[in-house]
């Protein structure tokens, strides 16, 4: 059997526990959370799993060569001493990116291209033939990570960022990231024992995601294709093996997964997003306005939504929001309520006080994820309930 070797996937803020907890039920060893990443070990199958599978990652790196390097003259020589061998050959194409912090080494391009010209003249050198560059489509793409005179090489297990699940043809302006989406969901607490509605659906991202958790669809299944499958080791049984073992494990949603808006657009989009995914049969989205609405069933219910911050919005966002809490707290008894937003002030018109706030980031906008716990009665006597209930005595 191969030899685990460590692995690094990369996240959104404050997602790392999300991610963490993700890559243990996965089957990950050795997990261990950094600034927006968790490290991790698995073997080559499990790489392949990671990638296919994972909902909270945005990009899975192997790292394969960790050096120090105070000067430019140390940075090359370290590259160019590697024996590029085992990660590519002279025929292949590829990319480096480079994220630099502290004062040894200040500008990410000069040292992309330092690094590029230490693994070209050593092809040079040893087969008197040297890779191309492809910044847009590398057969490799590689990472330079440099802290001060800390230096880590790592290739990219992924390719394209693993929020292009492959399902979003259409979307609408400044769509929920895919990765993020899945994150959000988590972050919530939704574990599809509940339905789930999202009354501003937009695109339908939150929905298809709360869906494929629901089925335990793989997150990556529609996407075209991984990194590995242009290295030299790749294994396409393995891969297939794995794929239909995940696939063995989807089941039908026992739970109301549906979503609303009133923009026919946006009912267009989400409705060809949902059918690219192959997910018809599990979510349905109506043309409805919110404000006008009534929750359906007694069932508890868990709403999630992404609505507008105010940007591009046609009227007043602080009317807006006021509106969403009157719904709420008039229509929608017995539903955890959950809104990601980037308004501050407008958050503070929902007339409800949130019970959580939870900070990230969507995009470059600092953004509160808040939970608003809308009750069957009052809050008053749910409290008085709670109060009564025997403790464990911890």
């Amino acid at each position: 059997m191969e030899d685990n070797f460590e692995m690094l996937a990369k996240t959104f803020y404050g997602m790392e526990k999300i991610l963490a907890a993700e890559l243990k039920q996965l089957g990950a060893t050795n997990i261990r959370e950094g600034n927006r990443l968790v490290y991790f070990k698995g073997d080559k199958g499990f790489m392949y799993k990671a990638n296919l599978c994972l909902r909270t990652a945005i990009k899975i790196l192997k790292p394969f060569h960790d050096f120090r390097a105070s000067n430019e003259s140390e940075l090359y020589d370290q590259i160019h001493q590697f024996d590029w061998k085992g990660i590519m050959g002279p025929d292949q194409t590829f990319a480096i990116d480079s994220v630099v912090f502290g004062k040894v080494f200040t500008h990410s391009l000069y040292i992309s291209q330092k690094c590029k010209d230490a693994i070209v003249d050593r092809f040079r050198k040893d087969f008197d033939k040297r890779p191309s560059v492809d910044t847009r489509h590398p057969d490799i793409r590689l990472h330079l990570h440099i802290f001060e005179n800390k230096c880590s090489l790592s290739i990219d297990t992924s390719g394209s960022s693993l929020h292009h699940r492959g399902y979003r043809t259409v979307t609408n302006i400044a769509p929920l990231n895919e990765v993020l989406a899945a994150c959000i969901i988590r972050l919530s607490g939704w574990d599809g024992s509940k339905d789930f509605l999202d009354p501003m659906c937009g695109s339908g991202t939150l929905l298809i995601e709360a869906a494929m958790i629901a089925a335990k669809i793989p997150a990556n299944l529609n996407r075209n294709e991984f990194a590995f499958e242009k290295w030299k080791d790749w294994d396409e049984s393995l891969f297939e093996k794995i794929r239909t073992s995940q696939l063995n494990r989807v089941v039908s949603p026992q739970v109301k997964i549906y979503g609303f808006d009133k923009a026919p657009s946006a009912l267009e989009k989400s409705t060809q997003n949902i059918k690219n995914a192959s997910l018809e049969d599990f979510i349905q989205v109506n043309r409805a306005n919110f404000f006008n609405s009534q929750k359906m069933g007694d069932n508890p219910l868990h709403l999630l939504t992404n609505p507008p911050y105010g940007e591009r919005l046609e009227g007043d966002i602080n009317t807006l929001y006021q509106k969403f809490g009157d719904t709420l707290k008039r229509s929608y008894p017995n539903t955890d309520a959950w809104m990601i937003s980037a308004n501050f002030e407008a958050l503070k018109f929902i007339g409800l006080r949130p019970s959580k706030k939870i900070k990230l980031f969507n995009g470059k906008l600092e953004s509160r994820l808040c939970y608003f716990p809308i009750y069957s009665g009052t809050k008053k006597i749910h409290k008085l309930r709670d109060s009564e209930k025997p403790t464990d005595g911890n």
